[in-house]
């Protein structure tokens, strides 16, 4: 219990271990942002495009960034990232999808 008298400051509540996580804090902030240009474009019909792709770079970079995470701090950011890249991702499916009718 040692760990419950230390004092943390507000900022660093989550991130227990004290040490920079310099490509785990880089991937989180890069889900997060590619989580609400995904989220707010998706629900534009004719951004589709920008939602579908900007979606599933922020999915597999959530994972990713999920995969290597050592703190709850990043683990939380980026599942906040992931849900709104994943809605983007399939807002942009269905009003076009990844390539909308160049192919076919």
């Amino acid at each position: 219990m040692a760990q419950a008298m230390r004092r943390q400051s507000p900022i660093s509540l989550l991130a227990t271990d004290g040490k920079p996580h310099p490509l785990q804090d880089t991937l989180m902030a890069v889900t997060l942002i590619l989580g609400a240009v995904a989220f707010v474009t998706g629900f534009f019909d004719h951004l589709h495009l920008l939602s579908s792709w900007t979606g599933l770079i922020g999915i597999l970079t959530g994972a990713y960034g999920q995969f290597i995470s050592v703190t709850t701090r990043e683990r939380f950011a980026l599942i906040i990232g992931l849900g709104a890249s994943a809605i983007g991702f399939f807002l942009g499916m269905a009003h076009g999808g990844l390539f909308g009718g160049w192919l076919g």
